[in-house]
């Protein structure tokens, strides 16, 4: 039996954060897939207050939520280190750690709602973009000259919102209009530590959501 297992689905962003952070360590973990519309014991127990994955499980004892997962993992297991080293750096870590993973439901909206309420999420999540585009000018990390905590949290927007953009039509992102995160996107995509410790495959990442945004339009048209 696994000393780590981790409870989640393979095309989760936030499930992938977790991975990541532990591939970074070294950890050897077992990965337990879940069935998100018939949730397992397990996981409900692991996680009775919010239900939701992903789930660490680390002798016996489970921790939630992928941000505070990630850090938990940076505590406790020794290798390169995934929070900056300076307070300050890791206080900025946190805050834009903090800042992309209250935008991730907006992103989702942004492509699988309708009409009134997508506008809406559309509209926040250009924002996040100009913010992203401001910050991110001439920088490769978010945060300081290595890859780290804040870098592993924007993986939703380094590599699932052009899948998202892709596989639905609804185009936010354009070089004119964001071209610094786009000069990001493309060196995050491409840079080593993503190569070292991959995010789902493009090609099955964007057949999932196509998949998706194919069951999410007929339900709208039989309401």
């Amino acid at each position: 039996m696994a000393e780590v297992k981790l409870l989640g689905v393979w095309y989760s962003p936030a499930n992938h954060r977790v991975e990541w952070a532990l591939k970074i360590k070294g950890v050897e973990y077992e990965f337990i897939e879940q069935d998100l519309q018939n949730k397992s014991p397990l996981l409900l127990e692991s996680n009775p207050v919010h239900r939701k994955i992903p789930v660490l499980i680390h002798n016996g004892k489970p921790i939630c939520e992928s941000l505070i997962i990630v850090e938990y993992i940076d505590e406790t297991f020794e290798g390169p280190s995934i929070l900056p080293k300076d307070p300050y750096d890791r206080a900025l870590a946190r805050f834009w750690s903090k800042y992309l993973d209250d935008k991730l439901p907006a992103v989702v909206n942004t492509f699988f709602l309708k009409e009134e309420e997508q506008e809406k999420a559309k509209e926040e999540v250009c924002e996040m973009l100009k913010v992203l585009d401001n910050e991110l000018k001439d920088k490769k990390f978010l945060v300081g000259d290595k890859f780290g905590l804040a870098d592993i949290a924007a993986n939703f927007v380094g590599h699932w919102l052009g899948v998202f953009q892709e596989a639905t039509g609804v185009e936010l992102v354009t070089s004119e209009k964001f071209p610094n995160f786009c000069a990001w996107r493309d060196e995050y995509i491409n840079c080593s530590q993503v190569k070292e410790y991959p995010l789902p495959r493009r090609d099955e990442l964007l057949a999932f959501v196509q998949a998706r945004a194919r069951a999410a339009a007929s339900a709208s048209t039989q309401k």
